[in-house]
């Protein structure tokens, strides 16, 4: 029986490292990407076009989920984005920019998928946290991002508490600076071997999906920053 896991943000830095390290162990992949972005997920048994910020068309994703697989290992929640800004200057649609895509990616995505992982008693959700929502002393020059994955942690406690007397898991995976070259670009004067690697992140996914013991573990991938 395949295991399967699907990734979303499939074709970024890190969604790639995840999607090659799952595929490099056998799991059979299915990558969801932006729609309209001509994004490609190389390494990717299966990939789907889907909005993730779009409940309906997570809906949609779900129930041909359902018809095309059986059940389903672990979903890794990726998707995400970044701002900067104080509380003096952040907008409400800043706000609501980064709720939807932090914090709606994956509400979507759990609210969707509980069911199936409910009625299977097993399966691994797999969120991504930022630094900031933890340490908060750090997170007020990000006020907007800040908020949006303190929001995305509080769901993974959440859903630990809904699913506990079940073989369900989740776990938070929470870096400070990954190393891409987005974040090259737009920090050249950095010191890049300071920063985590999509790949180490990877293997920290990989190593939770397959240790049951672990269950509803915050990851902290700081690196040397």
């Amino acid at each position: 029986m395949s295991r399967n896991i699907i990734i979303t943000g499939a074709a970024g830095a890190l969604g790639t490292a995840v999607v090659e390290k799952f595929k490099r162990e056998g799991y059979h992949v299915i990558a969801l990407l932006r729609p309209g972005h001509d994004e490609i997920s190389e390494e990717a048994d299966d990939s789907y076009e889907v909005d993730v910020t779009d409940e309906n068309a997570v809906l949609e994703f779900v129930r041909e989920f359902q018809m095309q697989y059986n059940d389903l290992d672990a979903i890794a929640m990726i998707v995400g984005g970044f701002s900067m800004g104080t509380i003096e200057s952040t907008s409400q649609k800043e706000l609501l920019s980064m709720f939807q895509l932090n914090f709606f990616s994956a509400f979507h995505l759990v609210q969707g998928f509980l069911p199936i992982m409910k009625k299977q008693q097993k399966g691994t959700f797999l969120f991504v946290g930022a630094r900031p929502a933890l340490e908060l002393s750090s997170a007020k020059g990000t006020v907007a991002y800040s908020l949006s994955k303190k929001l995305v942690i509080s769901l993974s406690e959440i859903l630990a508490e809904e699913v506990k007397d079940t073989q369900i898991r989740t776990h938070v995976f929470v870096p400070s600076i990954i190393d891409t070259a987005g974040n090259r670009a737009a920090m050249p004067d950095a010191d890049f071997s300071q920063w985590v690697n999509p790949n180490d992140i990877a293997e920290a996914m990989h190593y939770a999906v397959n240790t049951p013991a672990l269950r509803n573990m915050t990851f902290k991938l700081y690196g040397g920053v």
